[in-house]
């Protein structure tokens, strides 16, 4: 048992010790983040200012003359990717790309990733839905693509959903899978709200609570219920 005396200093200690942690914790991405942009700076100016100052000032270095040059060619790149011609050579440059072995699978990972942050495909993804996967019992996020058609929906009994379970952190990754309808839970959730979520892993607070959509009636129930929640961790 401690004496009296021992208990300020006891104090003290936990106090230092969870005041060094928190500041730990605020530090280390402000740090990180600084590092990670100085090396990205360096090595653009570096790698493009060189290259612009040997044909526009060969006599001296102006420093940040490569990150004006790489974000003219960002903006340029995409005014011209945007027209019909420019599209056709991003196409075309593309379709080359994916000839080379080891340059197709670093591309379309690259590019993959960048569709999905952007959300440029989400045009494809009709609805949040909620799962069971990768067991009964265990739930998960997933994105209806479609409504399966052909033969493969004629041999279930019950209507078959096309649906994307993508992976965390990298959702570029995922499952393809085809569930019956009735055994999907429609969410009151965005696209963009989901695949944040599944990008931090579930760190993400979505803007509102994660509700099933209005209008849905599980099994057994009589009536649609819109105030269910989805707990999230």
């Amino acid at each position: 048992m401690s004496s009296p005396k021992e208990a300020p200093v006891k104090t003290l200690r936990t106090s230092l010790k969870r005041y060094f942690l928190t500041g730990l914790l605020v530090i280390t991405p402000i740090w990180g983040t600084v590092l990670i942009l100085k090396t990205l700076f360096v090595t653009v100016d570096g790698i493009l200012g060189d290259v612009l100052a040997r044909l526009v000032t060969p006599d001296y270095y102006v420093p940040g003359l490569g990150i004006l040059t790489l974000l003219l060619l960002i903006f340029v790149t995409g005014l011209l990717a945007t027209n019909f011609i420019g599209g056709r050579i991003v196409k075309l440059w593309e379709e080359s790309l994916h000839r080379v072995p080891v340059v197709r699978g670093i591309y379309s990972t690259l590019k993959s990733m960048m569709d999905i942050l952007s959300f440029k495909e989400r045009e494809k993804y009709n609805r949040v839905v909620l799962i069971q996967f990768p067991k009964n019992g265990h739930y998960c996020f997933a994105f209806v693509t479609g409504v399966t058609q052909g033969q493969v929906q004629e041999i279930s009994p019950d209507p078959l959903l096309n649906v994307y379970v993508p992976t965390s952190p990298n959702p570029t990754s995922g499952y393809f899978l085809l569930v019956p309808e009735k055994e999907v839970v429609p969410l009151d959730i965005s696209v963009e709200e989901a695949m944040k979520l599944i990008v931090s892993g579930g760190l993400y607070s979505p803007t509102k609570p994660v509700n099933t959509a209005v209008g849905y009636k599980s099994a057994g129930e009589k009536a649609p219920r819109s105030d269910l929640e989805v707990p999230i961790a």
